[in-house]
């Protein structure tokens, strides 16, 4: 098929787990994919799940040159497998959500005077002024995030602000941690960069500009106004918006390829690069999600997605700015209890079987004749609840339902829970 080729792009997915790439020609077909397992691939980096977990277990990060090396592998994949890199005409991706990249003063410098006879990761390897980047599992910063809210005028004002409330994972509170930490560290930054601009630059061969998508999960950013906001960056670090630098709408053209590639490769010169995002955004831009829709991912987390016009921050759930329309929203809500949950009670309730819990479904009333059920195995997200809670049509709380009516219920709680929390933010059916 490459062989073939006249045209396509190209999208980089830098996941928790692996680097991942596919090209998709004119007609949204598939002409190449490949990945690079970080655990299995770079076993020099020691990371486990694509990262490290310290010995408080609260502080979680991945080395940023092992998403460099991965990208050199990847390419070297490509070049190996036939892939035509003259027929790329753009190319973008996305990057895990809240992960941040220091990079070191001078570092611009040397993205843009990259040799085509050496590897990047050889080039890159003294750019970063913190080599191990805190990622989306970190949650040491509790203290940062308290601090922030009560700045600020509490949950609820840097919710309507930033579109969350603070969040020990989001990028702001990170800074704020690094800085108090590491304050000679700080010092030495020329630009911080979140995944999505991380992996961009490597391709732009400059520094480039994170997008509103991305840019919305970091309790950093007035989403309304599409700007910075000062007394959020005040509250996190000195000089903190010269670090960030300059933030672009999610279907930006940043720039054309950097030479690098063009001769290491065979990219064409005019190759664009376009704004990369993070993978949540991207998840709702893949979906092809317009006004209205919700997407529901069912998994060991579950995970609503929803298009607003008409965003309603609250203290449970995140409004990001939306990656197709730049004047849109998105919420996104998690939900620990998922798949795990479900699977506890198709166990309890059928011995494991699937085929028996859907007929148990079936045969009960949508409605579950007024019983309802809220399972949480783990301390949940939203809301802050955990345990088995039934209640039978008159609200009194039971200790247990027949099978039927726990099947349904299982079912009918987390989705109505899904519902309530969606509308909570903004999104009508």
């Amino acid at each position: 098929q490459t062989e073939r080729l006249t045209s396509c792009v190209v999208s980089f997915q830098f996941g928790f787990f692996q680097l991942k790439v596919v090209a998709v020609d004119e007609a949204l077909t598939v002409v190449h994919q490949n990945s690079v397992q970080f655990d299995r691939d770079l076993p020099e980096f020691g990371t486990q799940g694509g990262a490290h977990v310290h010995s408080n277990n609260l502080t979680v990060t991945s080395p940023a040159l092992m998403w460099v090396k991965a990208l050199d592998i990847i390419l070297e994949k490509m070049k190996s497998s036939g892939f035509d890199f003259s027929c790329v005409k753009a190319l973008s991706g996305s990057g895990q959500q809240h992960g941040s990249v220091y990079w070191k003063n001078g570092a611009n410098n040397i993205l843009k005077n990259l040799l085509a006879d050496l590897p990047l990761h050889q080039l890159l390897e003294s750019a970063f002024s913190i080599k191990d980047s805190p990622i989306w599992m970190d949650s040491n910063t509790a203290k940062e995030c308290r601090h922030l809210e009560d700045v600020v005028g509490g949950a609820q004002q840097l919710a309507d602000i930033t579109g969350s409330r603070a969040y020990e994972r989001f990028t702001g509170n990170q800074i704020a941690k690094i800085y108090k930490q590491s304050p000679e560290h700080y010092k030495q930054t020329e630009r911080i960069s979140l995944v999505s601009s991380f992996a961009a630059s490597l391709f732009l061969g400059d520094y480039a500009a994170i997008d509103y998508s991305d840019g919305s999960g970091m309790n950093l950013m007035a989403i309304l106004e599409k700007v910075w906001s000062q007394p959020c960056l005040d509250t996190c670090a000195p000089d903190l918006g010269e670090k960030l630098g300059s933030l672009v709408p999610s279907t930006s053209i940043l720039g054309s390829v950097s030479s690098y590639y063009v001769k290491r490769y065979g990219f064409p010169s005019d190759c664009k690069v376009i704004a990369f995002t993070g993978d949540n955004p991207a998840s709702l831009a893949g979906m092809r999600l317009q006004e209205g829709d919700i997407a529901v991912s069912l998994g060991t987390s579950d995970t609503i997605f929803s298009w607003l016009q008409e965003p309603r921050p609250a203290l449970e759930g995140h409004i990001f700015c939306n990656p197709v329309e730049s004047q849109a929203y998105m919420a996104l809500i998690c939900f620990k209890n998922g798949s795990f949950t479900r699977e506890r009670i198709r166990d309890e309730c059928t011995c494991g079987s699937w085929d028996e819990f859907s007929k148990l479904l079936g045969s009960t009333a949508i409605g579950n004749h007024g019983n309802l059920g809220f399972y949480f195995d783990v301390k949940e997200i939203t809301p802050e609840a955990i345990g088995d809670h039934r209640f039978n049509a008159d609200s009194h709380q039971i200790p247990k339902f027949p099978k039927e009516v726990e099947v349904r219920a299982v079912i009918e709680g987390q989705l109505m829970a899904k519902r309530i929390h969606a509308e909570k933010l903004g999104y009508k059916i």
